[in-house]
């Protein structure tokens, strides 16, 4: 008999901005992402349906929508280029509700006139919300790019603001 070793699960978590897929194996979380807006996606046909694997992230999930979460536990495997690992690295860095420019981001690695790597690096995190890119704006405050859409980037924005889970209603 073939055993699955390490084959990617995912399962839908329904949430206040939409079903959120989530992919990865029994040890570590690889893709949070949105069904809706520029970076909507869908399970690779190789993906197995189990919703097992994703109990503690999608608990901790419920509880940042609620607004009782600040950060989360999990164990996350990016997959990604050095440089994407290191920009998605920093964004963990971001406190909860605070906001940084991209150019900040990349002055942080080393290279200040990186921001439009910065971007397009934080434009491919692969687990959304849980390595937080919706705290990355630009240079003049004004939100910008965000896969699940603009309305909710400013929607996470307020709720780490303190403006409550009543905005997901």
């Amino acid at each position: 008999m073939l055993k699955e070793v390490n084959m990617t699960r995912y399962t839908w978590l329904p949430s206040p901005i939409g079903n959120l897929l989530l992919a990865g194996t029994a040890e570590a979380l690889i893709h949070v992402h949105f069904s809706t807006g520029s970076k909507a996606t869908q399970p690779h046909p190789d993906w197995i349906e189990d919703p097992t694997p994703f109990q503690t992230a999608a608990q901790q999930l419920h509880e940042y929508f609620e607004g009782k979460r600040r950060s989360f536990d999990l164990t996350l495997n990016p997959q990604g280029t050095p440089f994407q690992l290191a920009v998605w690295e920093q964004l963990l860095a971001i406190p909860y509700g605070q906001t940084l420019s991209y150019g900040a981001l990349a002055a942080r690695l080393g290279n200040p006139n990186a921001s439009r790597a910065v971007g397009l690096a934080n434009g491919s995190n692969p687990i959304a919300i849980v390595i937080p890119c919706h705290r990355v704006i630009g240079a003049n405050g004004k939100l910008t790019g965000f896969g699940g859409g603009i309305d909710v980037k400013q929607k996470l924005l307020a709720l780490e603001r303190g403006l409550g889970p009543s905005l997901f209603d």
